[in-house]
């Protein structure tokens, strides 16, 4: 008998909306680039939604940080990252990509979040920074997030169809992100 809880049936893997978009850090003088799918071979098949939505937030800022910095390049190991969103998918993508977590760069702070954007809302704001510059992502009010998804999530006692009814909402979720152009997901303020 197994000690872990069952896992829900995942739906069949679809294809991901604009595998081609990449992300860029420098690291040692070595220029990195990940994709989306290489956010979701390190985190695995949980949380497609959290992972795109780190994806989106970086996409957004990353460039505006590179902008601000000498030479244009942003070094892997000096972007910050703070946050009132815990979850595991967003960490590992920003972990993949900034290696924020092991250095201990990146922080789950709950008054970060913006009650007065509601509930579906009031999570979803990443402060990325570096020496030289911040900026603060916060997702717009695109019916990007169902409120479907956020009261699903909350409920404590789920049937087994309410779980697989969420995996479908967490692919739904990635697609709507990133179908996207990330400043059409994320607004970015600083």
């Amino acid at each position: 008998m197994s000690k872990h809880a069952a896992t829900p049936e995942r739906p069949e893997p679809t294809p991901i909306p604009n595998p081609g978009r990449t992300l860029t850090v420098w690291e040692d003088g070595v220029q990195l680039d990940f994709t989306f799918a290489d956010c979701m071979k390190y985190h695995g098949p949980g949380f497609p939604g959290g992972v795109a939505h780190a994806f989106a937030a970086l996409g957004r800022a990353l460039p505006e940080l590179a902008s601000r910095n000498p030479g244009g390049r942003l070094q892997r190991r000096e972007i910050r990252v703070r946050t009132p969103f815990g979850g595991p998918g967003a960490r590992d993508a920003f972990e993949l990509v900034t290696r924020a977590v092991t250095g201990d760069r990146y922080a789950v702070l709950p008054e970060l979040a913006r009650p007065e954007r509601g509930s579906t809302l009031a999570r979803y704001v990443f402060e990325l920074s570096t020496r030289e510059a911040s900026v603060t992502c916060v997702l717009r009010d695109d019916g990007i997030v169902a409120d479907e998804f956020i009261e699903l999530t909350g409920k404590p006692e789920k049937s087994p169809e309410e779980l697989a009814h969420l995996e479908v909402l967490k692919l739904e979720m990635r697609d709507r992100i990133l179908q996207r152009d990330p400043a059409l997901v994320y607004d970015l303020e600083g």
